[in-house]
């Protein structure tokens, strides 16, 4: 019989602004989080992602290496960024092979979306169980699979 390598979930090598709330169990590792952001429970942040001021990251979410979310943003529980688009049918473990998502202010992912890699602007907002598989240029509300404008936002 083998002996398995344990892991413990835990929080390492995080660069924390002021006032943030964290919920344990979570697993953050050499991410950034700004000021008065909330990180609730079952929630993994990689290495170099970073979450902005004021935004809020809800249960069992998950934010890979390379991605950027903006200020006052609400991510809702069950959220999953890929940085990996499987472009050989299998994972890329070289990282030089993942992508870089960015999310703006003011946006609002609905639960169990998934964002591919991408870029999404500013006062946007990603419907429940949308997938995101383009960037987002113009502000408005977006459902589906894949995820489509449905509702132009008049700033």
């Amino acid at each position: 019989m083998g002996t398995p390598k344990i892991r413990k979930v835990g929080i390492v090598d995080v660069k924390f602004g002021d006032d943030v709330t964290i919920v344990e169990p979570t697993n953050l590792y050499g991410c950034q989080i700004g000021d008065g952001a909330f990180i609730g429970p079952f929630v993994e942040i990689q290495r170099n992602a970073i979450v902005g001021k004021r935004t809020r990251i809800q249960s069992h979410s998950f934010i890979c290496e390379l991605v950027t979310i903006g200020e006052d943003c609400f991510v809702a529980h069950g959220v999953m960024f890929i940085n990996d688009l499987f472009r050989e049918g299998k994972p890329a473990h070289e990282k030089e092979k993942w992508l870089s998502t960015f999310v703006g202010n003011h946006v609002n992912i609905g639960s169990n979306a998934t964002i591919l890699p991408v870029r999404i602007c500013d006062h946007t907002v990603i419907g429940a169980g949308a997938v995101v598989t383009r960037d987002i240029t113009i502000p408005g509300v977006y459902a589906g699979n894949p995820a489509r404008l449905i509702r132009k936002f008049s700033l």
